[in-house]
């Protein structure tokens, strides 16, 4: 629970406010403690109750379009996804959410250093069915599916606002296809469900004050410290799967 708290309460900060995806840090903190299939299962419910809670928030002023596209795009994603679940083992996945962490923050740096250009582009169907596809893969491996979309959706030009709605509802749609296989796969467990009960406060607190961050606090300083924990955890949990 001392690690759970605080990192489900970045997950509702991070969903509730801010687009970046960083949201599933909160997998490989937990991935540190327990077996990293159990840490994703854990964490699913929370983050479609902090989906349901923040989604009022940004009613109606997604992109609908562009939604549609990453919804329909992100299905043979979570289909390999659900492959790779069922012969692959604990090892292979603290190898996998620790390589997308670290792969997370390369790709803000170079983006915040302008190493990363994403030119602008109109809007694609196709190029949101690919983004899907790898949304839907890495999201259901470690719910970690923010950088296709940021990439597909800030090329279009959005602003912060229509941004922030249309992952939401992108986010929320992938977590409902996602839980069906996840219980199928038995990710979910009599612990983690009830261990879920207990977290879910912390999760409606975090989403609170996304909210509320989203209108007044500075991302910087958010994502300096994401930035950090993700690269000690996900340096943590590749060391952990080679040795």
């Amino acid at each position: 629970m001392a690690v759970a708290v605080p990192a489900v309460i970045f997950a509702g900060v991070s969903k509730g406010g801010f687009g970046s995806g960083a949201a599933f840090a909160a997998a490989p903190i937990l991935a540190l403690a327990i077996d990293p299939r159990l840490a994703v299962g854990l964490m699913l419910p929370l983050l479609m109750l902090i989906d349901v809670f923040t989604l009022g928030s940004f009613w109606k002023q997604w992109h609908t379009p562009s939604a549609l596209a990453l919804c329909l795009g992100s299905l043979p994603g979570i289909a390999l996804a659900i492959w790779l679940f069922q012969v692959a083992d604990a090892d292979t996945f603290r190898l996998l959410i620790g390589a997308i962490a670290i792969a997370f923050v390369l790709y803000q740096f170079a983006r915040g250093r302008g190493w990363l250009r994403i030119p602008d582009r109109p809007y694609d169907p196709v190029t949101g069915g690919v983004a899907g596809a790898v949304a839907g893969f890495t999201s259901f491996l470690s719910h970690a599916g923010g950088p296709p979309v940021a990439v597909f959706l800030l090329a279009q030009g959005m602003g912060k606002t229509t941004y922030q709605a249309t992952s939401v509802i992108v986010f929320w749609a992938i977590n409902l296809l996602k839980f069906i296989p996840y219980a199928a796969l038995g990710i979910f467990t009599r612990e983690t469900l009830v261990l879920d009960l207990w977290l879910a406060p912390a999760a409606i607190l975090g989403a609170w004050l996304g909210v509320k961050a989203h209108h007044m606090v500075p991302e910087r300083l958010f994502f300096g410290l994401t930035y950090v924990l993700l690269l000690a955890t996900g340096s943590k949990l590749i060391w952990d799967a080679l040795t």
